[in-house]
């Protein structure tokens, strides 16, 4: 229990110092975050079940050969990508905007250097000091929530496509 204290009072201490800004990259980064976990739970457990009943019912089709019969296929292959896809380009977007947002820390806590030096000047380098923290910390947050989920958006991405050709080639050979 103590060791869950520590670990609090360590990100409580660098929200503080990153500023409000940081609880923004925090509320992006989560959100990524469930919708990532959200796509790894659908292709590992729900896309498997779907595509073997798109299979099966594909395969208990007299006619597969017809022009008709390539567009149902299609058709299928096109809901499952669908659903595949879905949330894919708002992950994509989250990911993009955490390094914006970390820039925007960057301003914000610029802002904040410069008003310390209009009002006590360069000398107070302990006031400062917070401000650059706060110019820093932000930066470096949504650059590592980006890095993050650049990495397992792209394996999401990959196991995705082959996901799906695993589908088409199923529906081609039967």
């Amino acid at each position: 229990m103590l060791f869950l204290m520590d670990i609090w009072d360590s990100v409580r201490g660098f929200m503080v110092a990153g500023g409000d800004v940081l609880w923004l990259v925090a509320a992006v980064l989560f959100v990524m975050w469930v919708l990532m976990l959200e796509r790894y739970w659908y292709l590992n457990w729900i896309s498997p079940n779907e595509h073997k009943a798109i299979i099966t019912s594909w395969d208990a089709r007299e006619d597969s050969t017809s022009w008709y019969a390539h567009r149902i296929r299609e058709a299928w292959l096109s809901q499952a990508k669908q659903n595949l896809n879905a949330r894919m380009l708002f992950i994509k977007t989250l990911v993009a905007i955490c390094p914006m947002i970390g820039l925007l820390g960057t301003v914000t806590g610029m802002i904040s250097v410069f008003d310390v030096m209009a009002v006590h000047g360069t000398s107070n380098a302990r006031m400062m000091a917070a401000g650059i923290s706060m110019a820093t910390m932000p930066t470096m947050a949504g650059m590592v929530a980006a890095l993050s989920g650049v990495f397992f958006s792209t394996r999401l991405d990959a196991k995705m496509k082959i996901s799906l050709e695993k589908l088409k080639d199923s529906m081609r050979h039967h």
